[in-house]
C-alpha cells in the first residue's frame, strides 16, 4: 500500500465517522499536528499509536503497516495552489530571510531542527476576527567549524 492510498483510506474513514484530528490524537495520546502529518504521509507513526488509530477508524492491517513505514519527505516544487498552503509559502517567501536573521542574532550561525521539533495550531478569539496561531518549536542546531 502506498502512502497516498493509506491517506485516502484514513481521511475517508475520519470523515465518515465525523472525527477531528484533535479527537483522534487525544484517543491515541499523541499531538494533533503530528497525527495529521503522519496520516497525510509525512511522518512515521509508532506501532502502538498506529494500531490504536486503525482500531478507532476500523481500518485494516495494511493501513497500520503503512503508517509505520518511513516516508519520502518530498512534495511538489511548483507554487502551491491551495490558498492555506499558498499563504504559508508566501509567509516564508516574505519573512524567511527575516526569520533567519533573527534566529542568527539570537542563537548564532545555525538552523532550527525539523526533526527535534513540534508544531501547534491554535485558535485565538479576537474581536476583530478569530486568529490562527501557528507555533513552530525546533531545537537550535549550530553549524560546526573545523
Amino acid at each position: 500500500m502506498t502512502k497516498e492510498e493509506m491517506t485516502d483510506l484514513i481521511v475517508a474513514s475520519k470523515k465518515a465517522k465525523g472525527l477531528t484530528w484533535e479527537a483522534i490524537a487525544a484517543k491515541i495520546k499523541m499531538g494533533e499536528t503530528f497525527v495529521a502529518s503522519a496520516c497525510l504521509g509525512m511522518n512515521t507513526m509508532p506501532k502502538k499509536a498506529a494500531k490504536d488509530l486503525c482500531k478507532i477508524l476500523k481500518l485494516k492491517e495494511d493501513v497500520c503497516t503503512a503508517l509505520q513505514e518511513f516516508p519520502h519527505k518530498s512534495w511538489e516544487k511548483t507554487v502551491p495552489q491551495d490558498p492555506v498552503v499558498y499563504r504559508l509559502y508566501e509567509i516564508v517567501g516574505v519573512y524567511g530571510d527575516t526569520i533567519k536573521e533573527i534566529i542568527n542574532e539570537k542563537f548564532g550561525d545555525g538552523i532550527m531542527s525539523a526533526i527535534d521539533f513540534s508544531m501547534d495550531i491554535d485558535k485565538e478569539k479576537n474581536p476583530a476576527g478569530d486568529r490562527v496561531v501557528v507555533t513552530l518549536n525546533g531545537k537550535f542546531l549550530p553549524y560546526k567549524t573545523w
